[in-house]
């Protein structure tokens, strides 16, 4: 088995533990970030090494990948890029009544897509305007 296909074993059952509000997820952002920057250096490792030579390291480092996903899953939200390449996770929410997902990128500085759970990542909408605060 390549290292690349032992990649896409990382793909979980969704079961919501909660919806996030959008500044619930703003605020979880820093550290899911940094979760998702320790799973694409992960995936990264695991692309390159070579199968033959690296079939002892890949084990441990397919541990590794887990358990940053495990984390993400823990807060409440998903980990959705299994190419390993823009760290995508989307967070459980509800818009207008309708349960969707708040959609972040790693190359992306803030919160603001997201889209119908069936939808996936090509149904991306802007997050709807923020009410203004007295």
């Amino acid at each position: 088995m390549t290292a690349v296909r032992s990649l896409a074993k990382f793909r979980w059952t969704m079961e919501f533990k909660r919806l996030f509000t959008r500044s619930d997820a703003e605020r979880t952002l820093p550290l899911v970030r940094q979760i998702v920057a320790d799973v694409l250096e992960t995936g990264r490792r695991i692309r390159e090494l070579d199968t033959d030579e690296g079939a002892d390291e890949l084990p441990g480092l397919e541990a590794e990948l887990e358990e940053h996903i495990r984390e993400l899953e823990s807060i409440g939200c998903f980990y959705k890029d299994w190419n390993f390449s823009v760290g995508l996770v989307d967070f459980p929410a509800e818009i207008d009544g309708q349960t969707v997902f708040l959609c972040w990128r790693s190359d992306e500085n803030e919160l603001a897509w997201y889209h119908p759970i069936e939808e996936g990542y090509r149904g991306r909408r802007p997050l709807p305007k923020a009410p203004a605060r007295d």
